[in-house]
C-alpha cells in the first residue's frame, strides 16, 4: 500500500519493504497526509515543534520525581542544543516520535501503571527498534516489580501490540517486514559515523568489530546487573519469585531505581553502537543530566560534569566527524560509565539516608 517509508515523505510502493516498524508506518502516513502529502513543510515543523514541548515537560517531570539534577542544569538541556533542535524541527526524523512516547511509558512506571506503560514502551519499538536499548532494564524492573510469572503478562502486552500493528505486514510479506523492519545487521555508512570516525574505515565494516562491540555491551549489561541494579543483598534469582514471597513485595519501586536502571541500560547501548548518526543524539540527551548526576561521588566535580557535558553536544555539533570529536565522545562516555560504576546508586543512597533518619528518631524517642 502507497504510505510514506521513510521520514523524508517518499511513498513506497507495492513492492517495497518499510525500512522501519509498523507504528512508524502508521504515524507518519498522518503527518504525510495531515502535510498535503508532505508539501506543508512549516505544519510539520508546527506538529514536531510540540512534541518537543511535550518532550521537555515528560523529562521535567521525570527529574522533578528524582530530585537529583541541579535546576541550572536545565538550562544546558533546554537551550544549549544546536542539534537536538535540529533533529527536532528541521530534520524531521522517527527518533524524537519514538522519544516522546518512550517517555510517556516511563512516567506511567513512575506511577506504577506497569501495563500501561508497558503498552506505549511497545509503541515506541513499533516507531524505532533504538528503544529495544532500554529492554534489558525494563526486563529487570518487571522482574524485580512483579517476578516471573507476573511479568509474562505484561511481555505479551509488548508483543501482542507488535503483532496487531504489524499485521497487514505480516499477512503479505512477513519475512520481508521483519528482516527490513527489525534488521539487527544493517550495514552504516562510515561517512555518517559520529563515534568511530578515528578507526580505518574496513575495522569500522569488519564483522570481528561488530562482535566485539555486541560482547563488550553484554558483558556491560550481566556487571551492571548484578552489581549496580541488583544491590538488594539476595541472589539475582531472587528475581524470579512469587511477589508474595518477598518481604518488599507490596512497595513501589522508587522513581530513582526506575530511572537509573532504565537510564543506564539505555546509555549503556549507546556507548557500544555499532555506529552513531547525528539524528541518535536524542536517543540518550535527554538522560545526560541524571547519568551525570544521578550517583552521588566524587568521583566527577560538578564543574567537570558541565565540561562533560559541552564536549558531548560539540562532539555531535561537529559535520563532519574528526578523530578529535569522536575520540572526546568515547572520552566523556568513559566518564559516564565510571561514574555510574563508582557512584553510589540513587536508590542505595535513598534507603541508606532514610534509615539514617529512623535511627535518629528511635535515639530521641529513647532519651
Amino acid at each position: 500500500m502507497p504510505v510514506p517509508g521513510r521520514a523524508g515523505g517518499q511513498p513506497l510502493g507495492h513492492t517495497e519493504s518499510a525500512l522501519y516498524p509498523a507504528g512508524f508506518v502508521y504515524i507518519f502516513s498522518a503527518f504525510y497526509f495531515l502535510t498535503d502529502h508532505g508539501s506543508n513543510i512549516r505544519l510539520a515543523q508546527y506538529i514536531f515543534a510540540v512534541l518537543y514541548i511535550i518532550t521537555l515537560i515528560l523529562i521535567f517531570r521525570i527529574y522533578v520525581l528524582t530530585k537529583k539534577v541541579p535546576p541550572y542544569v536545565f538550562f544546558f538541556m533546554c537551550c544549549a542544543s544546536y542539534r537536538v533542535h535540529s533533529i527536532f524541527l528541521l530534520r524531521l526524523f522517527n527518533d524524537p516520535v519514538a522519544m516522546v512516547i518512550l517517555f510517556i511509558s516511563i512516567n506511567l512506571f513512575l506511577q506504577d501503571w506497569w501495563n500501561w506503560g508497558c503498552f506505549f514502551y511497545s509503541l515506541a519499538v513499533s516507531v524505532k527498534m533504538n528503544i529495544l536499548l532500554l529492554a534489558p532494564g525494563l526486563l529487570y524492573l518487571l522482574l524485580c516489580r512483579f517476578g516471573l510469572l507476573l511479568t509474562i503478562p505484561k511481555l505479551c502486552i509488548c508483543g501482542l501490540l507488535q503483532v496487531v500493528l504489524a499485521l497487514p505486514f505480516l499477512l503479505e510479506n512477513p519475512i520481508g517486514y521483519l528482516h527490513r523492519s527489525f534488521d539487527f545487521g544493517r550495514q552504516f555508512l562510515f561517512e555518517w559515523t559520529v563515534n568511530w570516525r578515528f578507526l580505518p574505515e574496513y575495522v569500522f565494516h569488519h564483522r570481528a568489530f561488530h562482535l566485539a562491540l555486541l560482547t563488550a555491551h553484554l558483558i556491560a549489561l550481566v556487571l551492571f546487573c548484578l552489581y549496580r541494579w541488583h544491590r538488594s543483598g539476595h541472589s539475582i534469582l531472587s528475581l524470579l519469585k512469587n511477589p508474595k514471597q518477598k518481604k518488599s513485595a507490596s512497595q513501589r519501586l522508587s522513581a530513582n531505581q526506575i530511572i537509573f536502571v532504565l537510564f543506564s541500560s539505555n546509555f549503556l547501548g549507546v556507548m557500544f553502537s555499532r555506529s552513531l548518526h547525528y539524528q541518535f543524539y536524542v536517543w540518550y540527551f535527554h538522560s545526560l543530566p541524571y547519568l551525570l548526576w544521578g550517583t552521588n561521588t566524587a568521583f566527577l566535580p560538578g564543574l567537570a560534569k558541565i565540561l562533560i557535558l559541552g564536549l558531548i553536544e560539540l562532539s555531535w555539533n561537529t559535520f563532519p566527524s574528526t578523530v578529535f570529536s569522536s575520540s572526546a565522545l568515547h572520552l566523556c562516555h568513559g566518564a559516564i560509565l565510571l561514574n555510574l560504576w563508582y557512584g553510589t546508586p540513587p536508590d542505595e543512597d535513598t534507603s541508606t539516608s532514610s534509615s539514617a533518619n529512623s535511627a535518629r528518631v528511635t535515639r530521641k524517642k529513647k532519651d
